[in-house]
């Protein structure tokens, strides 16, 4: 497929391809098909999963192509990819490709060359003995972690998003690299509630929270930020203009209508929110985007906080587990976590798992009042009357 030669295309409504400039932004997705793709694009007849991490797909030409899928940092050194080229480069013909789950996946046309490519992925180790290239995440498995930048690149997180899936995914390996689980398990991180990791949507999420309001640096608030700017950045109007004694311009903050965002510290350096003791992780559990045996739900707070522990996270760590060990040898074949939960009923679900239900986990929200529970379907056990002492409710 040949690039343009012109220096700007003039777009033709009547003839929309004609002239089209294809050099500017990302290259036609057709020239980084492997020559076995391209031939039989179109034309796929099935797929399967052959065993964890190696699927073969069957073209209506007979031709058979062989998927090799293994897990990969999401931030890696160059020293790392160029690793992951010369493994195509030597069994692929030069071709990889990347799930939107940031797996590897190199593509092969014979059964030997799996198996040659194969050893050779888990012959690779880093020093720590750890491996670099471990086959799984298909199927009923926990495929890579999809997580936000962290403090490696952002500037409002509230943990770091790539400690802590190492710390979780070492503890989930036998998930990843097996597929014993009753149906796939979406794991994802957001550092923060801006969520660019789409946590809400997730079976299991971790998600960094705030919980103490920005910290405002009077003495040079406005040498250094826009403060209408400022204000108009609050979501919750709960920032506003000020002055210090001395009369010099500044901002306060009305601390009930925080929500602990940090979007005003993007707006303003003299904003810091990040707090090493408020800082944490909140769970959430439930969420799915698939529409198979129930329509796409969003996830739900289980865990309302527990505390940024580094480097391992032993806390979140353990109680991921939790959750997946109970959720692996309860639900029902090809029942997602969340529809899992909701059959056996949430109260449940806190009393196998173990986790206590407090009141932070209610949902309050001013717009939820169509997913409450007003029906006289609640299951009721001991652990919800418990809470409902706590409360002073009626025993």
């Amino acid at each position: 497929m040949a690039l343009s030669t012109g220096k700007y295309g003039k777009f033709d409504p009547q003839s929309p391809t004609k002239d089209r400039i294809t050099d500017i932004g990302p290259r036609h997705y057709w020239e980084f098909f492997p020559p076995s793709i391209q031939k039989n694009y179109g034309k796929w007849l099935y797929h399967e999963i052959l065993e964890p991490g190696v699927l073969v797909h069957v073209s209506e030409t007979g031709d058979r192509v062989y998927t090799v899928r293994c897990g990969s940092p999401r931030l890696m050194t160059v020293q790392h990819v160029r690793e992951i080229c010369d493994i195509a480069d030597k069994y692929c013909d030069g071709y990889v490709r990347f799930t939107t789950r940031n797996n590897i996946e190199f593509i092969v046309d014979s059964l030997e060359k799996v198996e040659a490519l194969k050893k050779d992925l888990w012959s690779r180790k880093f020093v720590s003995g750890s491996y670099k290239f471990p086959i799984g995440g298909t199927g009923a498995s926990v495929t890579n972690i999809v997580h936000t930048q962290g403090y490696v690149h952002c500037h409002t997180p509230a943990t770091d998003a790539s400690s802590l899936v190492k710390a979780v995914m070492d503890d989930l390996f036998d998930y990843f690299t097996g597929m014993t689980l009753p149906a796939k398990v979406r794991v994802a991180v957001a550092c923060c509630l801006n969520m660019c990791g789409a946590v809400h949507c997730s079976d299991i999420a971790l998600l960094g929270i705030h919980r103490k309001p920005p910290i405002i640096d009077h003495e040079v608030i406005d040498q250094v930020c826009e403060l209408p700017l400022v204000i108009s950045s609050c979501p919750l109007g709960a920032i506003s203009p000020d002055k210090t004694p001395e009369g010099r311009r500044t901002l306060k903050i009305k601390v009930e209508r925080c929500m602990f965002c940090g979007n005003c510290y993007t707006m303003c350096p003299a904003l810091p929110i990040a707090d090493k003791e408020g800082d944490g992780v909140a769970i959430l559990v439930g969420g799915k985007i698939s529409n198979a045996v129930s329509e796409p739900k969003f996830s739900k707070v289980v865990v309302a906080y527990l505390p940024n522990n580094f480097p391992r996270f032993p806390e979140v760590v353990q109680t991921v587990k939790k959750i997946v060990e109970v959720y692996a040898a309860d639900a029902r074949k090809h029942e997602r976590l969340g529809d899992w939960a909701e059959r056996i009923g949430w109260e449940k679900f806190f009393e196998k798992t173990g986790i206590p239900f407090t009141e932070h986990l209610i949902d309050d929200y001013r717009l939820a009042y169509d997913t409450f529970r007003t029906s006289t379907q609640f299951k009721f056990t001991e652990a919800a009357w418990n809470v409902s002492r706590a409360a002073g409710g009626i025993d």
